[in-house]
């Protein structure tokens, strides 16, 4: 079993930064592919960035490359995703899930999720 509990989400200008945490209880965190996704009013759940158990990124939707980076530290059972020059379309609440054993960005193999965090780009 593992909770996920993601912080740092908030109200930024356009150009602006923000930097999303996600903590993760339990003693197999290290087995866990990491990813972000996140879901704006009326639109589907969308895949942002993944992380390997190993650290090896898994990859980023084409609308975050180069701005977004995901990362992990299993030491502290945690994941970042550093957010920069940021947009209004990237207004969403951002989820963190974990999949057990499987390098996967499709979020229907995901095991756990977080509760989200709203982020919001004004322009």
């Amino acid at each position: 079993q593992v909770q996920l509990v993601e912080s740092g989400g908030g109200l930024v200008q356009a150009g602006g930064s923000l930097r999303l945490s996600c903590a993760a209880s339990g003693r197999t965190f290290s087995s866990y592919t990491m990813g972000w996704f996140r879901q704006a009013p009326d639109k589907e759940r969308e895949f942002v960035a993944a992380i390997s158990w190993s650290g090896s990124t898994l990859g980023y939707v084409d609308s975050v490359e180069g701005r977004f980076t995901i990362s992990r530290d299993n030491a502290k059972n945690m994941v970042y995703l550093q957010m920069n020059s940021l947009k209004p379309e990237d207004t969403a609440v951002y989820s963190c899930g974990a999949s057990y054993g499987r390098r996967t960005v499709d979020p229907a193999r995901y095991d756990y999720w977080g509760q989200g965090t709203q982020v919001t780009v004004s322009s």
